[in-house]
């Protein structure tokens, strides 16, 4: 759809010229001569530009522009032959996006009102994003790291597609959660999103539950049944664990993905629905496609737009925001009084594996809240972990002999690879505090495999604490 622009100018003359500067390029142009009539004009339209005469006859143009409201608002390009330096500044702490002095150039008119549009175009996605995405969220989905950051972007972007999306990834990593936040996000959001787990369902089940059946079409089919595919007409079909679906199955699926048409089990009238298709599996595709247990012609159907979701020992401290808002959600539904975690619980939750992934946390959740009827949930309170995995403990309360932080049974600690701080023995073996600082951080960095958001969970400062001070020990020439 073409952009449209308020041209709000008393001039008439002026305002056909400004107008005749913009057909070449098909922008919607719709002029206001007086600022009453705006204000009318923008009362029951959302233009993307106005372009905004100062001096109109019944009010002054930066009275407009100074109410204009904060939501969808306009760019707004000020027009006037009475330019002075006060009244540009005037104009931009308004809103004003540019300032033009008349008489103006039809080239420059146009290249200003271009790079206005696109600023709005900008500005609307960077808005839908932070509306999609808030306090770690993106719609079912938690989290702030970075590969989670790019997991969201590729939703957003595939979200508008009506391209397949393929969902791979560890088990109970939010591979239903994925594909549900894509049809969230898609315009098919207020039309059924229907999952299917192909592994959940009996080989010779598995085809009626997709399609349907009629009555009679074999034993037990009592009654006409409405599948999947037809359930999901218009919106989205997530078919969950795709590569434990039978091969005969599988050309029938790859016919209804090409045309869209399907029969019931037992019927011979073809029915074509309008569906978005999303798969997931836990298995490596193109492992199961050399071994002849998945189509090729199937998969290449399939595997239009990829997502491979991180395993939670991947995510950085996205395991923290997860398990707080797993906490406070079971701690609802179980009427137990959570109000935080411990830092050394948020430690411990670091320094595990979790083979399990988001399953095997919440399981750990629901279990220490019904156990534990506490405000805040301590490491011993957590239920035994496998003994191979490392849990975290606090630096700093090892290396000054701080009392021990209670684990939970079963989880090693890293005592073995604790931080050696040079102690002054004498006047003369005093160094300087950053030099301490300096050391203690460097082999923290180190004990984190130079992960610096670990080290910085770890010592409990900001990530960006430490660059900073990195950068203040490189201008200093001392940097390691």
């Amino acid at each position: 759809m073409a952009p449209s622009v308020l041209i709000v100018e008393d001039n008439e003359s002026l305002s056909r010229l400004y107008e005749s500067y913009l057909i070449p390029t098909g922008i919607n142009t719709y002029v206001a001569s007086t600022g009453e009539q705006a204000l009318a004009f923008l009362a029951e339209n959302q233009p993307q530009l106005i372009l905004l005469d100062i001096m109109l006859p019944d009010m002054n143009g930066m009275d407009i522009l100074a109410n204009l409201g904060a939501e969808n608002r306009p760019q707004v390009i000020v027009l006037t032959g009475h330019a002075s330096k006060e009244l540009a500044v005037k104009a931009i702490r308004l809103g004003a996006t540019d300032f033009l002095e008349k008489p103006i150039d039809a080239d420059r008119f146009r290249v200003t009102v271009n790079n206005a549009l696109k600023l709005k175009t900008l500005s609307e996605k960077v808005s839908n994003y932070q509306k999609k995405y808030e306090n770690g969220r993106f719609y079912d989905l938690i989290g702030s790291s970075k590969i989670m950051q790019s997991v969201y972007q590729i939703i957003g972007n595939a979200a508008t597609s009506k391209a397949t999306v393929f969902i791979t990834g560890e088990s109970g990593t939010g591979k239903e959660l994925c594909a549900g936040a894509i049809h969230q996000a898609s315009p098919r959001s207020k039309a059924p999103f229907i999952a299917l787990n192909c592994a959940a369902i009996p080989k010779d089940l598995i085809e009626s539950e997709i399609f349907g059946h009629v009555k009679g079409a074999f034993t037990g089919a009592t009654n006409n049944r409405e599948g999947l595919a037809g359930q999901a007409n218009g919106g989205t079909l997530f078919l969950d664990e795709i590569c434990e679906m039978q091969l005969n199955l599988q050309s029938k699926l790859l016919r209804f993905i090409q045309t869209g048409t399907f029969q019931k089990v037992g019927s011979e009238k073809l029915e074509k629905v309008n569906v978005r298709f999303v798969c997931a599996t836990n298995r490596d595709p193109l492992v199961e496609v050399n071994e002849g247990r998945f189509r090729e012609d199937l998969y290449y159907r399939l595997h239009v737009i990829p997502i491979e979701l991180p395993s939670l020992k991947a995510r950085e401290n996205d395991v923290v925001e997860i398990a707080d808002f797993l906490f406070k959600k079971i701690a609802k539904e179980e009427e137990r009084n959570y109000k935080e975690m411990s830092f050394a619980t948020k430690q411990t939750m670091i320094q595990y594996n979790w083979p399990g992934n988001v399953r095997q946390l919440e399981n750990i959740v629901r279990n220490t809240l019904v156990l534990n009827d506490a405000l805040v949930i301590e490491p011993h309170m957590l239920p035994s972990l496998p003994s191979s995995e490392q849990s975290a403990t606090n630096i700093a309360q090892q290396n000054y002999n701080a009392p021990p932080v209670h684990q939970s049974e079963g989880i090693s600690d890293i005592a073995s690879n604790q931080i050696q701080v040079k102690q002054a023995n004498s006047v003369q073996t005093i160094e300087p505090l950053w030099v301490v600082e300096k050391c203690y951080i460097e082999q923290a960095i180190a004990l984190c495999d130079n992960n610096i958001p670990k080290a910085a969970a770890m010592l409990d400062v900001s990530p960006s604490t430490i660059y900073r001070k990195m950068k203040t020990w490189q201008e200093q020439g001392s940097i390691a």
